[in-house]
């Protein structure tokens, strides 16, 4: 199951979000916000993904938050133990996210990370315009699998160590 969740300034791109894993054949389950609200909080959105991918049934559970900076959602969804979230601005970035640290929630910035499906008037004229759309990004982050390398166990054990 793939859990999403957005504020107010990832609301739009969330709804995007879910008629592209519809495309991809993939199960979501939106964790809000269901309406846009200008007042809203990520650390809200934040917690019920996490947590939903935390007491997922299967390795198969993953999540995406969007807020403005990719960053708010990303902050405290780490706060809930068992949790590895990141942010990514490319499918090679999440790639080597997901092989190595096992990320099982990927943060997106709805402000700065290109996105062509979106209006040019949300996305203003950003230099990184030119780069890679979220959609590419949130593909390969679902194709994409933890290699199992010993090495890469050794480091996520001292994570969760940490979380103790």
């Amino acid at each position: 199951m793939i859990y999403l969740g957005a504020d107010h300034r990832g609301f739009e791109l969330k709804e995007k979000a879910k008629q592209w894993l519809s495309e991809l054949g993939y199960q979501y389950e939106d964790c809000g916000a269901f309406v846009y609200d200008k007042d809203d909080d990520y650390p809200d959105f934040a917690r019920a993904v996490a947590e939903k991918v935390h007491q997922g049934s299967t390795l198969m559970d993953r999540g995406i938050l969007i807020c403005g900076s990719g960053i708010g959602v990303c902050i405290a969804a780490n706060k809930i133990k068992g949790i590895r979230a990141g942010t990514a601005a490319s499918p090679e970035q999440v790639k080597a996210s997901v092989n190595d640290e096992d990320l099982n929630i990927l943060c997106l910035s709805a402000d700065y990370l290109p996105n062509a499906d979106l209006p040019a008037s949300r996305l203003g004229s950003r230099p990184w315009q030119a780069g890679v759309a979220a959609k590419e990004i949130i593909k390969t982050f679902l194709e994409t699998k933890f290699s199992g390398e010993e090495r890469h166990k050794r480091r996520i054990d001292k994570i969760e160590q940490l979380e103790q």
